[in-house]
């Protein structure tokens, strides 16, 4: 009876240190198991992470792009010192010209061309082109049309009407591109070179047309005032054709 008992005690002690055995066993691959999700999830986060800091680190690379266009010129003085520091800096802007203000002003013209800046057309004369006739408008488009091609070999495609006034029957007679702007300057009620550097600094964003005139003092130094500032903050100035094919 003894060694039967002793037996049983011993079955027992084996039956609990088996019992004992596979719970650790489990419970060591649950640890385990868990360990592991834990790891992988740290490292999901890490890359979600890493993700997201790469990808903002390629917009930061992306440099914003905006187009700086000047209406009424040539003019005789500033235009030229304009053309000067667009040089210095490495930029190309748009030129949208009157055609009254290129008598006299034939070589400017010429400069702008040789230094690969976008020539438009600003008609003939500053007036509401809405509120005169369709045969004056077309022939004001057309005379200074062929004023910039006779100068540069190529006839404008781009055209920036005053005051911005414009309607479709007037861009299918005239067959020309109509460029408007995003930022408008108030260089020529400001007459003011901190106001005007300011104002577009402020209100400039990614893929913006900037309207200025190159006709004006302030404006000249206004203008290269705002590319030095945004050039410094990474900012890429290109010609109105470039922006929209972009």
């Amino acid at each position: 009876m003894q060694a039967v008992g002793n037996w049983l005690i011993w079955k027992r002690k084996i039956s609990l240190g088996v019992i004992l055995g596979i719970f650790l066993f489990y419970l060591g691959q649950g640890t385990a198991a868990f360990l592991l999700l834990k790891d992988r999830g740290i490292r999901s986060a890490w890359q979600e992470e890493g993700a997201e800091i790469g990808a903002a680190q390629r917009r930061e690379g992306q440099k914003k792009t905006i187009a700086l266009t000047f209406d009424d010129g040539p003019h005789e003085t500033w235009t030229p010192r304009l053309l000067e520091g667009l040089k210095e800096r490495g930029v190309k802007a748009t030129f949208f010209l009157m055609g009254e203000n290129i008598a006299g002003n034939e070589e400017i013209v010429r400069q702008m061309s040789r230094d690969g800046h976008l020539i438009g057309n600003h008609s003939f004369k500053h007036v509401q082109l809405t509120k005169a006739g369709m045969d004056e408008v077309c022939a004001s488009f057309e005379k200074t049309g062929a004023m910039i091609e006779e100068l540069t070999g190529s006839r404008p495609m781009y055209v920036r009407p005053p005051y911005g006034d414009w309607n479709e029957e007037l861009e299918c007679r005239t067959n020309l591109t109509t460029v408007l702007w995003d930022v408008d300057s108030l260089d020529w009620s400001y007459k003011n070179r901190r106001r005007v550097v300011n104002k577009v600094c402020k209100e400039v964003e990614d893929g913006d047309i900037i309207l200025m005139h190159d006709i004006f003092q302030s404006s000249e130094e206004a203008a290269l005032e705002i590319i030095d500032r945004l050039q410094s903050e990474g900012w890429e100035f290109v010609t109105v054709d470039e922006l929209m094919i972009d």
